[in-house]
């Protein structure tokens, strides 16, 4: 592992917390190109994404803008999804072409879209059985990959108008932490099985890299700067590593 590659997990840190977000799909990105053993990227990546979303918890917390209650029915389905999907072996060119994928919509997202200015009138209660299907979907994909799925949550309750910006925000870092927490545990009994586990010892200065650049990133998103330039540079990154990974696929295909 380079110093360079602690660099890197650090500035990504920075600026996905800076937006409300993890960085697991990044982390894994970083870790596939920098030939990392990839049945060992999972879990390290969902590592860092639980260290840097922790901070986010506690400040929307602090913020009240935390929506436990409402974030039950999508967390109910998405925890033991996650857990499922860590648990599930795959080959290596099928992780690379879903982490690719992810990075891509993520990426595209960031890009193109702008968080709409929803009001508390305009607030919308979305049925449980459509919850659950949501959080399921996601959480499975999230646990499998090595990422918290938020970024594919928000712009669905954005479109729903599931709640404020704030709340939105909220919620999709909570949907981050837990399953982060559950999609890890599938990925440590796989890899306790398989007599990998002690190897992500080695890794133990990313989640110090990731742990400072969250800070900083959780202070400048409370600092109330506009983000969009940050999402903008973000995107730009995301996409970049999002066709390497691609490319790395259709060249092996």
């Amino acid at each position: 592992m380079t110093s360079t590659l602690g660099i890197l997990f650090a500035a990504t840190a920075l600026l996905y917390a800076a937006v409300g977000f993890g960085g697991g799909s990044t982390y894994n990105a970083l870790l596939v190109l920098s030939e990392v053993d990839y049945r060992l990227v999972p879990a390290i990546a969902l590592t860092c994404n639980i260290i840097v979303v922790a901070g986010g918890v506690w400040r929307f917390q602090q913020e009240d803008a935390l929506p436990l209650k409402r974030m039950l029915p999508f967390l109910a389905a998405s925890v033991p999804a996650a857990w499922l999907g860590g648990r599930i072996p795959i080959p290596e060119l099928v992780f690379i072409g879903l982490l690719g994928s992810a990075l891509l919509f993520a990426g595209t997202r960031l890009l193109l879209f702008s968080s709409p200015s929803s009001r508390e009138g305009n607030v919308q209660t979305m049925p449980v059985w459509q919850s659950f299907g949501i959080g399921s979907a996601i959480g499975g994909l999230a646990g499998l990959v090595g990422i918290g799925g938020g970024i594919f949550l928000a712009p669905i309750l954005y479109l729903t108008h599931w709640g404020t910006p704030r709340q939105i925000a909220g919620g999709c870092c909570l949907f981050i932490f837990f399953n982060s927490l559950s999609g890890l545990f599938g990925q440590g009994m796989k890899l306790a099985e398989s007599g990998l586990a002690t190897s992500l010892v080695t890794y133990w200065p990313l989640a110090v890299g990731v742990f400072v650049g969250g800070q900083l990133g959780s202070w400048l998103g409370s600092a109330k700067l506009q983000p969009e330039w940050i999402k903008r540079l973000t995107a730009v990154l995301i996409l970049y590593v999002a066709g390497r990974l691609l490319l790395r696929v259709l060249t092996n295909f």
